[in-house]
């Protein structure tokens, strides 16, 4: 009877053991496969194939820089020849014929200068417009253009201040200049001498 039931007891640790482990070779598998999807996943830009993806892409660049400069071209040889025409053959033109072909481009430099001209005075003025319209969204915002200082030495306005504080403190400057006569004893008889022959004439006349 005890062995019977041992038996069991048994029997049900071994079918739990392997139900566990059924389970665990279950989650095992799931992981091995998430991982192995991963790492195709990853795998898919290896650096061949990166290496290749470059060197198309550079061509691809090249090929699109290379048709660009070709439109370019195009595109100014077209409008050189609408501004300036065609080139003139004046190897076998008589003198009559190269000074019609003078004449044409003078002509045409004069339109192109007024051209010119015109073109220069419309972005003045639109300049202009820009500056002022900045200025005034400026002033509605409330910020103001700040504008440059001049660089001025620090000392300059120290020396200065203390040169006018020394003028100010200067009794020199503040003293009255008082204008005395100096006489020496000569110049006191000659005017003495001077007074008694004006009285004395006066007296004989």
């Amino acid at each position: 009877m005890a062995d019977d039931e041992k038996k069991r007891l048994d029997e049900a640790k071994k079918a739990k053991q392997a139900e566990i482990d059924r389970k665990r070779a279950e989650v095992r598998k799931r992981m091995e496969e998430a991982s192995k999807a991963k790492k195709a996943k990853k795998g898919f830009m290896t650096p061949e194939r990166k290496k290749k993806l470059r060197l198309l892409l550079r061509k691809k660049a090249a090929e699109e820089l290379k048709k660009e400069q070709e439109r370019k071209a195009a595109e100014r040889r077209r409008i050189i020849e609408e501004r300036c025409g065609k080139p003139k053959n004046v190897d076998d033109a008589n003198e009559d014929a190269i000074m019609r072909i003078c004449k044409e481009h003078h002509a045409r430099i004069a339109k192109l200068e007024d051209q010119k001209f015109d073109l220069e005075y419309i972005v003045k003025r639109k300049d202009m417009e820009i500056s002022d319209l900045n200025s005034q969204v400026n002033d509605l915002r409330g910020k103001f253009v700040k504008p440059t200082l001049k660089k001025v030495s620090k000392y300059e306005n120290k020396f200065a201040k203390l040169q006018k504080k020394a003028a100010e403190f200067n009794f020199r400057n503040q003293l009255k200049v008082v204008k005395k006569k100096e006489f020496t004893l000569e110049e006191e008889d000659k005017e003495a001498k001077k007074a008694e022959k004006a009285d004395w004439a006066i007296g004989k006349k």
